[in-house]
């Protein structure tokens, strides 16, 4: 927790996101949950906005209980938001100099959770905090997450095909054209799981090969 009486001594950073929220719930701020659920946590302060110094400054919000409903609301929602993990006690409405705000504590996910996505889209809706900014998680990143997340348990193995399928898309599309080697070092998998992860690509036509047995090169549909 910070001290809310030294709230201008303080600055956004990889544990704490300022949010004015004088309009409403803010749409980030479901990017700020998964981002903070999948890193270190950290708080989301709504009703408090960043000057142009980096200090933090109180607005007051005028119905904190309204947003706090509403948060609560897509929290529990699994379209929105894959698992809430906040407990009763992580989300106070605060005075600071007379004006209310709301903190929300969010913890660090258990591993067996991770990785925490949102629009029920665990490729491209799962962010992490680096920094005073929320970043969508590489494919590297979300399959490591995955699987330290199985690491006690079966594998959903759709869901890691469909994270290695990113991955490959990702690192052609900043390598342009790459060979079978490459691929298989990167996943950490032999030829044949990755000749079925090629083969769906192609009927996809997401990718196009040429060449054959080990010299198999691939890129990306033009």
């Amino acid at each position: 927790m910070i001290d809310l009486s030294h709230l201008e001594e303080y600055r956004e950073n990889n544990r704490i996101e300022a949010k004015r929220a004088l309009g409403g719930l803010p749409k980030s701020i479901w990017e700020t949950y998964s981002a903070f659920a999948n890193t270190l946590g950290g708080l989301i302060l709504m009703g408090v906005e960043e000057h142009p110094d980096k200090s933090l400054h109180a607005v007051d919000l005028p119905y904190p209980e309204v947003l706090i409903e509403e948060f609560l609301a897509g929290l529990n929602d699994p379209k929105k938001v894959s698992a809430n993990i906040l407990g009763d006690d992580d989300i106070t409405i605060e005075t600071v100099d007379g004006k209310h705000i709301i903190i929300v504590h969010v913890p660090r996910a258990p591993k067996r959770l991770k990785p925490i996505y949102i629009d029920g889209n665990h490729i491209f809706g799962s962010y992490r905090r680096n920094g005073e900014g929320d970043y969508r998680c590489t494919a590297e990143e979300l399959l490591a997450m995955y699987r330290e997340a199985h690491s006690e348990s079966p594998a959903d193995e759709e869901t890691v095909s469909e994270i290695r399928k990113a991955i490959i898309i990702s690192y052609i599309t900043d390598h342009i054209e790459v060979k079978e080697q490459e691929l298989e070092r990167l996943l950490g998998i032999g030829n044949v799981p990755l000749r079925t992860l090629m083969g769906e690509l192609l009927a996809e036509g997401t990718v196009t090969a040429k060449g054959g047995s080990r010299n198999r090169r691939y890129k990306l549909r033009s």
